[in-house]
């Protein structure tokens, strides 16, 4: 009974918005490398063109691909099910924002959200490093680096809750390669947004299996075998880095045309996997899991902003899924990344 048939009996929810009042959503999702992956020489400022592009969109609320200070604090509690050192590399240590503010993430976060609900029209700066602090303790350093690149540079110092070690802690995101810094927190600050939101999930992808060894060489011989197809791809990107084309990159890996070879060459070569396990599939569930969790957390970052203008910043294989999830979502339209990258 589960065939096409009765698939083509569901009840379809797409059209329950054709006579809604009040504006539509804009979610643009623009899929990225991963900055801090490129070779030794890359100039930040070669992202210029691709933030101003982007700036024209005039996002109201951006996202990134990071996680929340609240799910890093989730994981370390719960070490039985993520483990001892919880998402690990994806979560900082929180310890010295701690030692300045008094704060655990917890009590930060409660603090930021008190903050911005009472937040000026034209805060001081004090008011501003502060809010940066608060962000720190957090666990949300893309948020604070917004509030300390809206400080004028005389203003940008210790005080209101940043010691020296937060300073040199802001100082040194400004300098390192991350889209959530470059692209996400650059923009933010231009627009006068007082945040980005961390939507990344990693609750529902720790696949859990006897033999981890045995499930990572099934999915790393399955990407071998369609290395092949995809290899144009990936010489293409190295060649529009090199030459310090990164509009022309961005442009590149979000068309859909690429995506399509990159899901193919992982995801559809995943399943192809031959193991009585079935490693591959357990692979996939857990990359649709993810994603499907990550766009909760972006539809939550406007659910009470009907209208708003979204912009979503994420690693290029989550696009298709992004697309595809957000879509279906009431009151909500998808805009061309190519449209907006003219």
């Amino acid at each position: 009974m589960a065939g096409p048939a009765a698939a083509a009996t569901q009840a379809d929810t797409s059209t329950l918005d054709k006579d809604m009042v009040g504006p539509t959503s804009q979610v643009l999702v623009l899929g990225s490398v991963h900055l801090s992956q490129l070779p030794d020489g890359f100039k930040q400022d070669t992202l210029d063109p691709v933030v101003d592009r982007l700036a024209e969109f005039k996002p109201d609320v951006i996202t990134v691909e990071a996680l929340s200070g609240e799910q890093c604090d989730l994981a370390a509690r719960h070490p039985t099910i993520y483990g001892s050192e919880g998402p690990g590399p994806y979560c900082r240590k929180t310890d010295a924002a701690k030692a300045a503010t008094g704060l655990d993430v917890p009590a930060a976060i409660g603090e930021v959200h008190r903050t911005l609900k009472a937040w000026p029209a034209a805060p001081a700066p004090s008011q501003r490093r502060r809010l940066a602090a608060l962000f720190m303790a957090a666990n949300d350093s893309a948020s604070a680096l917004v509030q300390w690149l809206q400080l004028p540079q005389a203003e940008r110092r210790a005080g209101d809750g940043l010691d020296a070690t937060l300073v040199a802690m802001l100082e040194k995101s400004m300098r390192g390669n991350n889209e959530n810094t470059l692209i996400a927190a650059r923009l933010a600050a231009r627009l006068g947004l007082q945040r980005v939101y961390a939507v990344d999930d990693h609750t529902g992808d720790n696949v859990d299996v006897p033999d981890s060894e045995a499930f990572g060489k099934a999915i790393q011989e399955a990407w071998s075998k369609a290395a092949p197809k995809a290899q144009p791809i990936r010489d293409r990107e190295a060649e529009l880095i090199k030459t310090g084309d990164m509009l022309g990159l961005y442009r590149y890996i979000n068309r859909p045309e690429v995506m399509r070879i990159a899901m193919e060459s992982d995801f559809a070569a995943a399943l192809r996997d031959p193991s009585l396990q079935r490693y591959g599939q357990l692979y996939v569930a857990g990359w649709e899991i993810r994603n499907q969790r990550m766009v909760a957390n972006i539809r939550e970052t406007f659910r009470e902003r009907p209208g708003a203008r979204v912009l979503s910043i994420v690693g290029s294989m989550h696009k298709p899924w992004f697309d595809t999830l957000l879509g279906q979502m009431l009151g909500v339209e998808i805009v061309d990344v190519q449209r907006v990258l003219r």
